[in-house]
């Protein structure tokens, strides 16, 4: 038992040295993809709250706008006007929401192929 031992211990045993590298290595990139992945999940949590707290302030605004406009509309002609301009605005503010979801599906796609490629993320 004790020669055992000492041949592990003076290296003659190189089958077993390469296993205990090669589990290391699969070991740390295991852990490392694990880390990844929750700190992808942490700031895609961070980027919906972020998205839903931007999206409710634009979306106040627009309905403020839309009201006083509403009031100040004497007309009917008035009032077509002002829904001309409040459509035009919301149009503007879906292009620009969906724009920002593209780009940051993007980044997602490849934040998400670095982690599993074993590229360390941006």
């Amino acid at each position: 038992m004790s020669e055992l031992s000492e041949r592990a211990a003076s290296g003659s045993f190189p089958a077993v040295a390469n296993a205990e590298v090669e589990a290391t290595k699969l070991n740390q990139g295991a852990l490392e993809f694990m880390l990844g992945a929750q700190k992808m999940m942490f700031e895609e949590l961070v980027f919906l709250g972020d998205e839903m707290l931007e999206r409710t302030r634009t979306e106040t605004h627009l309905f403020t706008e839309f009201v006083a406009k509403m009031a100040g509309a004497h007309s009917v002609k008035d009032i077509r006007t002002m829904c001309q301009e409040c459509g035009q605005h919301q149009l503007d503010f879906i292009r620009r929401d969906s724009e920002r979801l593209f780009k940051h599906g993007e980044r997602m796609i490849a934040t998400t192929s670095n982690l599993i490629s074993g590229r360390a993320p941006n």
